[in-house]
């Protein structure tokens, strides 16, 4: 993976993790205010589209956060 002229934040990989699932939390929220924009028929697949987005980023926030009290 290249991290580009950032780098990493931290060599510790708890942390590494636990800023990954921020954001992914951070994703989760915005894709949410999204929805109430697509209301209707007409774009029920946006809808759809948008929900199985909230779902995953919510399960991968969660897995992240799991993963990272395991490495502490």
């Amino acid at each position: 993976m290249d991290w580009g002229q950032t780098g990493r934040m931290s060599n510790s990989p708890t942390a590494t993790l636990l800023v990954m699932a921020d954001h992914l939390e951070r994703y989760y929220h915005e894709i949410g205010e999204l929805l109430p924009g697509y209301q209707g028929d007409d774009v029920a697949d946006v809808v759809s589209a948008l929900v199985e987005t909230e779902r995953a980023l919510r399960t991968a926030a969660r897995l992240a956060r799991r993963a990272a009290k395991l490495t502490a």
